[in-house]
């Protein structure tokens, strides 16, 4: 995939879980935020004022900390399709 096809299927998919109005399951909305700031390279601290929370966000971000920027795009594209596809499935049962 070029950096442009990328870029634009990040973007979308940013946009597909902005939309999203159920709530996301707790691993899945770590995931999308670990991907999201690394992809974004936005090093700003978790700003939670529950201190249990940003324990859970500082995981997440530890465990995407040495992966490209790139492949943080690529895994956010792929866990917001694999969680959307699965929600379809479900609605289809």
């Amino acid at each position: 995939m070029k950096q442009e096809e990328l870029d634009k299927a990040f973007e979308e998919a940013v946009i597909a879980v902005n939309a999203h109005v159920d709530p996301f399951p707790a691993d899945i909305l770590l995931k999308l935020y670990a991907y999201f700031k690394k992809a974004t390279d936005n090093r700003d601290s978790p700003g939670s004022k529950k201190p249990l929370i940003n324990a859970f966000k500082t995981n997440a971000l530890f465990q995407a900390q040495d992966i490209s920027h790139n492949e943080a795009k690529r895994n956010y594209i792929e866990t917001a399709h694999t969680y959307f596809q699965d929600i379809d499935q479900n609605k289809t049962l």
